[in-house]
């Protein structure tokens, strides 16, 4: 497991990154509007958090590196009490019954450590009839690596509603089976 450390973050979020990415289009994919509760899982120190803060009600941006919440916490002040920024790992991390609406992952699964737990988390965490948004780098992620990470939630109680994989990402949207 590689994650990229705080001291690169500049990489994460700049302006030629901003440029080439279509921040809006990630949000539509995955079914973001303006009443939507997000948990964004890998927030980093907030190239997508920013976006979502701007569009859904409600972000609880989850990120596992202190130096990494620091710079999310100064990015994300401008948006106040919409934006609950959490220290933790997506494995590990008591968290709350079905209060999503959506879970987003951009570029950030690949680098959790233990995926099952990830998983099982992520589902207790997005209501029944919910959406699971990833996006992961193909630099990174093979075809086969998502497909095994499609896999893993479909067992987790989700069922695959999109993919495609383009040039520079790889995506899947899934939703949680109602009970």
């Amino acid at each position: 497991m590689r994650i990229c450390p705080s001291y690169l973050s500049f990489i994460l979020y700049n302006p030629i990154r901003k440029a080439l990415t279509n921040r809006e289009k990630v949000l539509e994919e995955s079914g973001i509007n303006r009443s939507s509760v997000v948990l964004e899982v890998g927030a980093g120190n907030g190239f997508i958090t920013e976006a979502l803060a701007q569009k859904a009600k409600k972000v609880y941006a989850l990120e596992l590196q202190e130096g990494m919440v620091r710079k999310l916490k100064k990015r994300m002040r401008k948006f106040g009490d919409k934006v609950d920024i959490i220290l933790g790992d997506i494995a590990t991390y008591s968290i709350r019954s079905a209060f999503a609406d959506v879970v987003l992952m951009y570029y950030s699964f690949h680098e959790v450590g233990n995926q099952a737990d990830a998983a099982k988390n992520i589902s207790t965490a997005i209501k029944p009839g919910g959406k699971l948004s990833i996006y992961e780098p193909t630099i990174e992620v093979k075809k086969s690596d998502m497909q095994k990470t499609v896999r893993l939630f479909e067992s987790a109680g989700f069922e695959k509603e999109a993919i495609h994989h383009g040039a520079f990402t790889r995506f899947a949207r899934l939703r949680k089976k109602r009970l």
